[in-house]
């Protein structure tokens, strides 16, 4: 599968393996590609199924994260920092917990540890909404609840780059992989045992603050942030903080 996958490589030193999320691609990224390429080797592949990887047949969480693994396989890296957002945070943790000789370190940003009962219906709809209807309605809906009150208000670009994303979307890669999504089991994460940070915003109402601190005592050791005035876009809505928190986590790992 990671032979089919876009993936783009920027800069020199220990590798570094971005993993974005549903309606995203490598280009959620992009504010921190910058700062961090210049000390580490970045590598943010666009997921099957999203952006300008095709799906071939359905997916789920386990053959995302077989994609994650088969970018390193062909990259050959034996060990790498797992940066994951939204459905990326799940895939990671999988990595993580399956693999964790091959993962030197763990950074969550608005993390799920699957998806709510009661999200799973709504998730599902979004299935055969993509499909009937295209990418349209489900940008418009994500930007609204997905971004916080101050993005809304005061960032409009920042409003309007999430929904350029999400609606450049293929509509049936996106259904399959909200049927990923929604069929979604939660990892071992007693098992993960490398340094990991959480973040998430305080207006996230997909990672909400109560959600992502719950999670943050099952992973032994982990470190949580909650940045101010941000939904769940965070490495757009909040560049500057994520980086930061980034940059700091990184060089903080032996």
């Amino acid at each position: 599968m990671a032979a089919q996958l876009a993936v783009e490589v920027h800069g020199n030193g220990d590798p570094v393996l971005l993993v974005h999320g549903l309606g995203g691609t490598s280009n959620v990224f992009g504010p921190q590609v910058g700062v961090l390429s210049r000390f580490f080797q970045c590598i943010r592949p666009d997921l099957p199924g999203s952006g300008r990887s095709p799906a071939d047949g359905p997916l789920s969480i386990a053959g995302l994260a077989d994609a994650v693994e088969g970018v390193m396989d062909e990259r050959g890296l034996d060990r790498v920092h797992l940066v994951g957002h939204s459905l990326g945070t799940i895939v990671c943790q999988h990595v993580a917990a399956r693999r964790p000789n091959r993962v030197r370190s763990l950074a969550l940003i608005g993390p799920l540890h699957a998806p709510p009962d009661a999200a799973r219906p709504v998730i599902r709809d979004r299935v055969a909404k993509a499909r009937a209807e295209g990418m349209v309605g489900i940008a418009d809906a994500i930007v609204q609840a997905g971004t916080s009150a101050d993005t809304k208000a005061n960032r409009p670009e920042v409003a309007a780059l999430v929904r350029e994303i999400l609606m450049r979307q293929d509509p049936e890669g996106y259904a399959r992989t909200c049927e990923a999504l929604a069929a979604a089991e939660p990892a071992d994460v007693a098992r993960i045992a490398c340094p990991t940070l959480l973040v998430t915003g305080d207006e996230d109402g997909t990672a909400p603050p109560t959600a992502v601190r719950a999670l943050h005592r099952k992973i032994a050791g982990s470190s949580l942030r909650i940045l101010d005035r941000c939904g769940h876009w965070t490495t757009f809505e909040r560049p500057a903080e994520v980086n930061e928190a980034l940059v700091n986590f990184l060089f903080s790992v032996d």
